[in-house]
């Protein structure tokens, strides 16, 4: 037949399910994007506490059109920052579930090999 693929079908309940040996891929992916976004949130203060270089009107504008911008940058990147940490969150409760599990079935192979 040639090209065939395997579908396996999803866990009762749908959602997701994860791969032990994967999740911690997975998180550490998450916790880099944590660090990217502390860093940006770094230069959003900068930005939104920038000062104008001189007292003439042009630099007066310049701080009023910079200011806002920053501040927004800032405020959405504080909202992605709560995201992530939630997300690494649920991602770490995922695995721990995973680890729990894991060890129950490892219980319950281990009772039925000493019951036969």
């Amino acid at each position: 037949m040639g090209n065939e693929v395997n579908m396996s079908a999803p866990s009762g309940g749908g959602g997701f399910t994860f791969d032990a040996d994967k999740i911690d891929g997975v998180i550490k992916k998450w916790q880099d994007l944590q660090t990217d976004l502390q860093n940006d949130a770094a230069d959003a203060n900068l930005m939104a506490d920038v000062k104008a270089p001189g007292k003439e009107f042009a630099s007066g504008d310049w701080e009023k059109l910079a200011n806002p911008s920053g501040k927004a940058f800032l405020e959405q990147n504080q909202k992605m920052q709560e995201y992530v940490k939630n997300y690494i969150q649920a991602l770490l409760d995922a695995k721990k579930k995973i680890a729990v599990a894991d060890a129950d079935h490892t219980g319950d192979i281990s009772k039925a090999g000493t019951q036969a």
